[in-house]
């Protein structure tokens, strides 16, 4: 007995790419039991307790946006209003702004808060198809409020039924006069084993920047994260290029995100350890950047390359992945294969993620029903797209 059987249905399992995968080439129905794929093109006479007629609408898997900072309280519009009239980044952090204003309203939430004021967000997320999405602290720059983002990430399990991957990122930012030195420690040997102890995160992240930290903090970092078997990602080579990404990589790193400044050696290093690209193209925009992520290099050297939406109220305050799909393919030159691809299946391998990501026998039932001529009409069109039905473990969101 099938819980599922989603019929007449054109598959796109996105396992190598657009076109469906040689075995499913003329499938167009698949069953599922206990929120799994449980197997393709089953018999018309197949025992099920729901049967779901596609009508012929392109069916790809549920989408993972698997890079945001979507937990937060407040707005950064002053900032933006101020990057309109000429200042920098850099500059709107030198002054006490950026990450900052935005702990500052995080440390005046109560988990409650951060938990309702989030909700909306992954709806919106959830709207366009998304079915996993990653989460990371950050706002904090203490003990007592990354574990209050943390525990708020982990109370969205209970209101939502999207698949939620927690980060702990306790090396976003120095806290205004502090030493970086004895900040570092303290985010290594206190915060992070009391986070892995708690179960809390099953990654770390830190931001690899002029402006937050360096090499020797990533490479502490690593090491600890190794002991507390806890997965390893970056920030990298945003603002500048300080050898975070080659570093990081050779370190195991799963993913080195942004890349804006990263050069033949990077590539390399992506190259020679599987890591994968992670490109966030909506805030290179808000950011108004002119520089691009060496994408053609990338695809020459075959790195995975996924797509986020680097959601967060300062930089990339977008709620939508299909925008950052459009975006990487206009702005930075990924074919609609590739950003397709980089919201699915490499953005599962970011999370390091097997059970997700294409449709395959055994992997969770995540998927969308698409009523579009093709799967590229998602990242043709800017805008209006919305699922005719999302799944989440076989059963609807």
């Amino acid at each position: 007995m099938y819980d599922l059987v989603v019929r007449n249905a054109r598959l796109h399992d996105l396992g190598h790419g657009l076109a469906p995968s040689p075995a499913l080439a003329s499938c167009s129905a698949f069953a599922v039991r206990d929120g799994r794929i449980a197997e393709f093109d089953p018999p018309a006479d197949a025992p099920t307790r729901e049967t779901l007629d596609a009508r012929g609408a392109c069916v790809l898997p549920g989408f993972i946006d698997c890079h945001t900072h979507a937990l937060y309280a407040g707005d950064r519009m002053a900032e933006h209003a101020e990057r309109l009239r000429g200042a920098s980044y850099a500059e709107i952090a030198a002054r006490g702004g950026g990450i900052r204003t935005t702990v500052a309203a995080v440390r005046a939430a109560s988990e409650a808060d951060l938990v309702e004021q989030t909700l909306p967000r992954l709806a919106a997320l959830l709207a366009e198809g998304v079915t996993t999405v990653e989460i990371k602290s950050g706002y904090g720059l203490d003990l007592a409020t990354e574990l209050k983002q943390l525990r708020a990430i982990a109370a969205l399990r209970a209101r939502t039924r999207m698949g939620i991957e927690p980060t702990f990122l306790g090396l976003h930012a120095l806290p205004a006069g502090a030493d970086r030195a004895g900040f570092v420690a303290a985010v290594v040997d206190g915060w992070l084993p009391e986070v892995a102890a708690l179960g809390l995160a099953r990654t770390v992240d830190v931001y690899v920047e002029h402006l937050a930290f360096e090499l020797a903090d990533l490479e502490r970092l690593a090491a600890a994260a190794a002991r507390h078997r806890l997965n390893l990602r970056t920030h990298t080579d945003q603002l500048s290029n300080l050898g975070g990404t080659r570093r990081a990589a050779a370190l195991g790193a799963l993913s080195c995100d942004h890349l804006e400044h990263s050069d033949a050696a990077d590539v390399a290093a992506l190259a020679n350890h599987g890591t994968v690209a992670v490109l966030l193209p909506f805030a290179w925009y808000f950011l108004r950047d002119t520089r691009l992520p060496p994408v053609a290099a990338l695809r020459a050297a075959r790195v995975p390359m996924a797509v986020a939406t680097d959601l967060n109220p300062g930089t990339s305050p977008c709620a939508s992945l299909l925008t950052a799909l459009h975006m990487a393919t206009v702005s930075f030159g990924l074919t609609a294969e590739e950003a397709l691809l980089g919201a699915t299946r490499e953005a599962a391998r970011a999370l390091g993620l097997a059970d997700r990501g294409t449709l395959g026998l055994g992997l969770r039932a995540d998927f969308n029903l698409w009523a579009v001529p093709a799967p590229e009409f998602l990242v043709y069109q800017a805008g209006g797209h919305r699922p005719v039905a999302t799944y989440i473990e076989g059963r609807p969101a």
